[in-house]
C-alpha cells in the first residue's frame, strides 16, 4: 500500500516510538526514452534524452541555508550538516534505482524545512515524457507518492515537496508540483533568500 499524495495535501510523518524517524529516502524516478531524432542529433549528443536532477533547498534551526543537488558537486551529508545527502546522478533515467535523497529524520531538531525540487538538467521541457515519480519512504510506515501529473510547461524546474518540521516530533509533507523558470525563482516563490549563480556539473 502507498499514500497517492494530491495537490496541496499535506500529511505527517509517523514517528517511530523506539527509533524515531530514521532514514527517509526520496527517489525520483524517470522516463528518459527520447523521441525519434536524426543522426546528427545523436552525433552530438542529443540522443540521450532528458536529464533530470534530484535536488533540495534546506534550511536548518541555526539560520544555515543551502543546496543539495548534483550541479556544483554539492551532494551533502548524513551525519554532518546538512544531514541530508544524495546518492549519486543518474545522467539517462536509465537507472532502475532513479536517483535519491537521504534524509537524517533523527536529526529532525536542526531542520526547519526542506523543499524537494527537480530540474532539467539537459534536454527538452518535456515533462509528460520524463513521466516522474517520487516516492518517499521511511522505516515502518507506507510508501508516500508524488506523482507529477500536470505538464503544461516549459519552465525546467520543478518543486515537487514541502517537508516541514513540525515541533520537533515530525514532518509534514506538502506536495507543490509547481513550475519555474530556475533556481531563484524557485528560492522566490518560497522566500528562501539565498544567492544564486550559474554552474555545471
Amino acid at each position: 500500500m502507498a499514500i497517492n499524495l494530491q495537490k496541496g495535501q499535506k500529511v505527517s510523518l509517523e514517528k517511530n516510538a523506539s527509533s524515531g524517524l530514521g532514514e527517509i529516502l526520496v527517489n525520483l524516478n524517470w522516463n528518459s526514452t527520447p523521441v525519434k531524432q536524426g543522426i546528427f542529433a545523436s552525433l552530438f549528443g542529443g540522443g540521450n534524452g532528458i536529464d533530470l536532477d534530484l535536488g533540495c533547498l534546506y534550511e536548518l534551526k541555526d539560520g544555515r541555508k543551502g543546496a543539495v543537488q548534483a550541479l556544483g558537486n554539492a551532494f551533502g551529508s548524513l551525519s554532518n550538516p546538512p544531514f541530508i545527502a544524495l546518492d549519486g546522478d543518474d545522467r539517462t533515467g536509465a537507472a532502475a534505482a532513479g536517483e535519491n535523497l537521504r534524509i537524517n529524520g533523527n536529526q529532525l531538531p536542526e531542520f526547519k524545512r526542506i523543499l524537494v525540487y527537480t530540474f532539467i538538467y539537459e534536454g527538452v521541457a518535456n515533462w509528460k515524457q520524463a513521466d516522474a515519480i517520487v516516492t518517499i519512504k521511511y522505516p515502518g510506515a507506507e510508501d508516500i507518492v508524488v506523482k507529477m501529473d500536470t505538464f503544461n510547461s516549459s519552465n525546467i524546474m520543478c518543486g515537487l515537496v514541502l517537508l516541514e518540521n513540525q515541533n520537533d516530533q515530525t514532518f509534514s509533507v506538502e506536495k507543490i508540483v509547481q513550475f519555474y523558470r530556475g533556481h531563484s525563482d524557485l528560492d522566490r516563490a518560497f522566500n528562501w533568500g539565498m544567492q544564486w549563480k550559474a554552474g555545471r556539473k
